[in-house]
């Protein structure tokens, strides 16, 4: 007899869902039994842990742009799920978490386990997703999944957590083609790109036009608009100079003469000198958080500033840019290429120039450490190697701490593109290794290498088990220094070691 299962699967499927990662319970059977019977149609991924499941999700959905989905049981499913919703919630990436919940009428006996596993489950997803929705009945389950969808890929994409009773996710399901309908615009963020208004874009071309030493600064944002393309096209455009957060890397190929690194402590030192020298800065798709900004001293003082986001609120939240343009990346990167090509914009020479003299020395000062020979081996010698062995469209994911350092600063994006992961959202330890389980599924043609430090590799060691018993192309480099190199740096500066 079909279940709501059944109907969960099926709705998930005609929403293009490939691939679910979790952990089940008694509560969440009937999800299982209904992902069996569609077994051509959905894979899951069976992990050691729920947290693995979140991140997972996390990486699918960064790499395909189609919300990535995960599953847990009630009570410790749903706590372990917490620090991949806060790195999807923080880095604004479309995930769907299901969650099991105690039956319906068992509520008054949630609160501190008085059944078996309950708490207040509602009220903590609710502080770390978009949205968190609970599902009072069978027949309200197609309309909250639709919900669900359009939440996670509209506006600023985040995760969204479909919180399912156990005596709902079990009852009886007779089908009807009304509960199957769903809205194709949702299967994909972003699910709208609005344009800036045309006024706004009129006066951030005027700036562009008459800037001396643009600087454009991309962060993750246009990798989720898939604005690498529009990004380069208005680079060449403007002669600017293209610098990114972590989340942003690989906006712009990395070989372009104009493209300086990662604007990081952690990142190139190319790319904070010309972020300084610039007389005007276009922020796209990114937040200018503490480490971007370097603790909020970017964009200078005296500098003009473009800032482009989905997300009004984040138009003025650091600092009070000269235009402010209110769009998807894409659709405003592309408006502005426009204008300026039928103007006939002219770079500036001289701040090419002088660009190429800043990224070259600073690649003189990275190639001294990369081609060391010490003993021990230096992280820079790995990367070197590293990167000489990599291929276009191999995914690379560095996990949390200096690894991420390592990567961003040595190792180039060889193509317009997201190629590059890293936790960026919470910078929790432990993201790599489950990751690159969600990398793998979502692109199982290329090779998925992580990069991380002893420290964060175990964090997660047990789903290597996972990536041997799905057969994925990978390659963990673990960088076993035997500390906690943050902290042992932290200890040295700040408390004579």
């Amino acid at each position: 007899m079909p279940h709501v299962g059944d109907l969960l699967v099926e709705l998930l499927a005609r929403y293009g869902v490939t691939d679910i990662f979790g952990q089940p319970g008694g509560q969440t059977a009937a999800l299982y039994d209904g992902v069996a019977r569609r077994s051509g149609r959905v894979s899951h991924t069976l992990v050691r842990d729920e947290r693995s499941a979140a991140y997972a999700a996390d990486a699918f959905a960064r790499l395909t742009g189609r919300p990535g989905v995960c599953d847990v049981t009630v009570g410790p499913g749903t706590t372990k799920l917490t620090d991949g919703l806060v790195e999807s919630f923080n880095a604004s990436v479309p995930v769907i978490a299901l969650v099991g919940e105690l039956p319906r009428d068992w509520a008054p006996y949630r609160e501190k386990g008085v059944a078996s596993q309950g708490f207040g489950q509602t009220a903590l997803l609710s502080a770390i997703t978009k949205s968190t929705l609970e599902v009072p009945s069978p027949a309200a389950l197609p309309q909250l999944v639709r919900s669900a969808f359009r939440l996670a890929t509209s506006g600023r994409p985040g995760p969204v957590a479909l919180v399912i009773p156990h005596d709902v996710l079990d009852a009886e399901w007779q089908p009807r083609d009304a509960e199957l309908q769903v809205d194709d615009r949702y299967r994909r963020s972003p699910a709208y790109r609005p344009v800036p208004e045309p006024g706004s874009l009129a006066d951030a071309a005027a700036l562009l036009r008459s800037a001396r030493r643009p600087l454009i600064v991309a962060g993750g944002g246009v990798h989720a608009s898939g604005a690498a393309e529009q990004l380069t096209r208005l680079a060449e455009i403007t002669g600017a100079v293209v610098v990114t957060s972590f989340s942003g890397k690989g906006a712009v190929a990395e070989t372009a003469p104009y493209a300086a690194g990662v604007l990081n402590p952690l990142g190139s030192l190319a790319s904070l000198e010309l972020a300084r020298r610039a007389d005007l800065s276009l922020w796209c798709g990114c937040k200018l958080g503490q480490n971007t900004s370097h603790n909020w001293t970017l964009p200078t003082p005296g500098q003009a500033t473009i800032h482009i986001d989905a997300d009004p609120a984040e138009l003025g939240r650091t600092f009070r840019p000269t235009v402010a343009l209110q769009g998807d990346a894409g659709a405003a990167l592309s408006a502005l290429a426009e204008i300026l090509e039928r103007d006939a914009a002219t770079p500036s020479g001289d701040w090419a120039a002088e660009a190429a003299r800043v990224i070259e020395q600073a690649r003189l000062d990275r190639a001294a450490e990369a081609t060391s020979d010490a003993v021990p081996v230096r992280p820079q010698r790995v990367m070197r190697e590293l990167a000489a062995r990599l291929r276009p469209g191999d995914v690379v994911i560095g996990d949390a701490s200096f690894s991420a350092g390592w990567v961003a600063a040595h190792i180039p994006a060889l193509r317009p593109g997201r190629d590059f992961l890293f936790a960026r959202g919470q910078g929790g330890l432990g993201y790599s290794v489950p990751a690159s389980i969600g990398a793998a599924a979502a692109r199982p043609d290329d090779r998925v290498v992580t990069v991380s430090g002893d420290g964060a590799f175990s964090y997660a060691i047990g789903e290597l088990a996972t990536h041997a018993q799905i057969g994925t192309n990978s390659v963990h480099v673990v960088l076993n220094n035997g500390t906690l190199g943050w902290l042992s740096m932290w200890e040295r500066f700040f408390f004579d070691g």
